[in-house]
């Protein structure tokens, strides 16, 4: 139970719920052997009755009607402290999975982009919903029947102690052989559960990325390999289900088993005894079978909670692995940083860790507060690898980044992220209505304010289009949108957070050049006092910029304004006439 040593702080923080929960399971168990000893008293009468025949019939009939009624009260109340029991522990144990499911998350949220390379969305839901379920019985269920099930030992066996140790010990002969049991079996449980918990997010993953990819997979017709691909997966999930299902299936016979036997031992060892008179009355063997019959169900659940243990350890193993994985971004600056706007790369070079790609050869190069930046280049020229460094997406490897004449790396990351508009390359919408997604740059925008930004990013007009305009809900991943419809939001989204720092990855590529040019005019204005970069492929969109840089394999192979660039013979002039020709075409 290494792995599950994790869950102690839990535990620890809600200690008075536990340790409540422990008392009322003690209290419970000790009011449930009252009926047992009843009944073992109620036999011990009717027995002395038939061996006296002068006593009291009346007498004998009130002993047991208020035998009777004894028992009815200790079980009703053996039963409400049951109740209570569960509704303390096992309310806890969702406390728990609140907690755990939170810090998972807010741990997915620190990692870096290098992590959500390596791993697949599928696996990560699965951690955060399987495996804490499963975890989740283990705190609450299988530590709830572990209780009840040790108090319930103690306070039984302690009890045939001191009627018959002699009888007790003979009952207790098939433990050993019920402990080794148990041990040999919960190892391949754990085994085979970690066997499958992984199969699980292939399975998962595999239907995330059929479900987002469906319009390709029809597009290629594919729907019938991909159906044959997730028969396959299913056929072995159950597969390797149906091999944790046969291990979990031998418990329950063999507890049973054991439980019979124990009741055999006392039937016959009890009545040997009876006979040779070692015990006075025969109600201590009707006593001594309710007591073994009471443990059935601790005993038989001994292999259920072994089963939720052992699985649970297996789901927090792969829980734990990730919450054990540093994010590579650290936020090395706890106090507040304003930012006011300016940048400088000085000699950055970055390699991508994962690929050994050489993105950025030795750039250098600054962009004032207020002022606007366009960066141009071929597809791989690393222009939205510059972006990336400059959020903290990613940190370089050589030369450093200011920000305000401060390296980026001693600035507070919140600060520097809240401080930029980002536009990516490929927009990304939640499955939201539109005004919420335009909102999500700042939560507290009026209505107004979205229309106003809506209207700068010429997509007003498409909004108001739709039935139910600004709440219309958008498909996963805004797919109810076309790809400029998409962008043009993204871009609102960016202006209402009206940030300082203002960055485009090539946000307009899907929209018409008369739709961009507005855009863009729109724009002009809007940044006129922000510090902006422009990532395109478009001369149209880097023309107004203050600065303008040509990247080529990761180096800067020209920089200038417009007018200069156009001047000059290079991969800027080339791109120029190239596409005032395509215009003149149109």
């Amino acid at each position: 139970m290494k792995e599950l040593q994790y869950l102690n702080k839990y535990f620890v923080k809600y200690k008075f719920q536990f340790l409540l929960g422990i008392l009322i399971t003690i209290i419970a168990q000790i009011f449930s052997l009252f009926t047992p000893e009843l009944i073992g008293d109620s036999i011990k009468t009717i027995e002395e009755f038939g061996r006296n025949t002068n006593s009291n019939t009346e007498t004998i009939r009130g002993e047991l009607l208020n035998n009777i009624l004894l028992i009815v009260a200790t079980t009703l109340i053996a039963g409400v402290l049951t109740f209570l029991m569960r509704q303390t522990l096992i309310v806890m144990s969702r406390h728990i999975e609140y907690d755990l499911k939170n810090e998972i998350f807010r741990h997915y949220e620190d990692l870096s982009q290098n992590f959500y390379k390596r791993n697949r969305t599928g696996d990560l839901m699965n951690r955060i919903s399987e495996d804490v379920n499963r975890v989740r019985m283990y705190v609450g269920p299988a530590v709830m029947y572990s209780m009840n099930t040790i108090i319930r030992f103690i306070v039984i066996i302690t009890h045939m102690c001191i009627i018959s140790p002699k009888l007790t010990l003979y009952t207790l002969l098939p433990l050993p052989i019920l402990s080794y049991s148990i041990f040999k079996i919960s190892k391949e449980i754990n085994k085979r559960s970690g066997v499958y918990q992984q199969n699980l997010s292939t399975l998962s993953t595999f239907t995330q990325e059929m479900f987002s990819g469906i319009r390709v997979i029809k597009a290629y017709a594919l729907e019938k390999q991909k159906q044959d691909d997730f028969t396959e997966i299913s056929r072995d999930s159950k597969q390797k289900y149906m091999n944790l299902a046969k291990v979990n299936a031998q418990f329950g016979p063999l507890m049973i088993l054991l439980i019979g036997i124990s009741n055999l031992v006392v039937i016959y060892v009890g009545g040997v005894m009876y006979i040779n008179g070692s015990i006075p009355d025969i109600g201590v063997i009707a006593e001594f079978i309710l007591y073994i019959n009471m443990l059935t169900w601790p005993v038989a659940s001994l292999g259920w909670i072994s089963s939720m243990i052992q699985q649970a350890e297996a789901s927090q193993k792969r829980i734990n692995e990730f919450l054990k994985t540093e994010p590579e971004i650290q936020n090395t600056q706890p106090k507040h940083t304003p930012i006011i706007g300016s940048i400088a790369f000085n000699n950055v070079s970055f390699t991508y860790p994962d690929t050994g790609i050489n993105a950025l050869k030795d750039i250098s190069f600054t962009v004032n507060r207020g002022e606007t930046l366009a960066v141009l280049g071929k597809t791989g020229s690393g222009k939205s690898t510059l972006l990336s460094l400059i959020s903290r997406l990613y940190d370089v490897q050589y030369g450093e980044i200011k920000v305000d004449n401060e390296n980026v790396k001693n600035l507070n990351l919140n600060d520097l992220r809240n401080s930029i508009g980002f536009v990516p390359q490929d927009a990304f919408l939640f499955s939201d209505s539109i005004k919420n997604n335009i909102k999500f740059g700042n939560e507290n925008a009026t209505d107004e304010e979205v229309i106003t930004v809506a209207k700068k990013a010429v997509v007003h007009n498409n909004i108001i289009g739709f039935t139910k305009e600004y709440e219309t809900v958008l498909g996963e991943r805004g797919i109810t949108l076309s790809g400029g419809q998409k962008q043009r939001v993204s871009i609102a989204r960016a202006m209402i957070k009206d940030a300082p720092v203002l960055l485009l990855d090539d946000c307009l590529s899907a929209v018409d050049t008369e739709t961009e040019e507005a855009i863009l005019n729109n724009l002009l204005e809007f940044c006129k006092d922000k510090t902006t970069i422009i990532v395109s492929h478009r001369v149209s969109s880097a023309k107004n910029a203050d600065k303008i840089i040509i990247l080529d394999d990761g180096e800067i192979i020209q920089q200038g304004t417009h007018n200069q660039l156009v001047n000059q013979a290079g991969y800027y002039k080339d791109l120029y006439l190239k596409q005032l020709s395509e215009k003149e075409i149109e």
